[in-house]
């Protein structure tokens, strides 16, 4: 078993949550999310993040609307829906519980032993 692959299934899995995080207080382009997610150390390219967004778009989450810019072609800036931000709500609190619960697994052990 590769550690690479199993560390890219857990990012995968978290992706979701962090698009919709980086979104959730302005709206923004895909280059400034794929720049806050690399920031992050979240190993993401274009080929993953678009299939992405058009997913969340469809499911009602996300909207977009286009903006001039002025060193090149318009921009997409992706905005949460009121459902997004309901579905982000819901989101954080599942990912704190799971968070808590693994933090609890990986730790009890060694907290018996000590």
């Amino acid at each position: 078993m590769k550690i690479e692959n199993t560390k890219a299934q857990m990012r995968k899995g978290v992706l979701e949550y962090c698009i919709l995080s980086v979104l959730k207080d302005e709206d923004a382009y895909v280059a400034e999310i794929l720049a806050t997610l690399k920031d992050a150390k979240m190993l993401v390219v274009e080929g993953t993040i678009y299939p992405l967004l058009t997913r969340l778009k469809n499911a009602g989450l996300l909207d977009y609307r286009w903006e001039e810019s002025t060193s090149g072609p318009p921009r997409k800036y992706y905005n949460l829906t009121e459902k997004g931000k309901l579905f982000l709500t819901e989101l954080t609190t599942t990912w704190n519980e799971l968070k808590n619960a693994v933090n609890l697994v990986t730790t009890t052990k060694q907290s018996r032993n000590e």
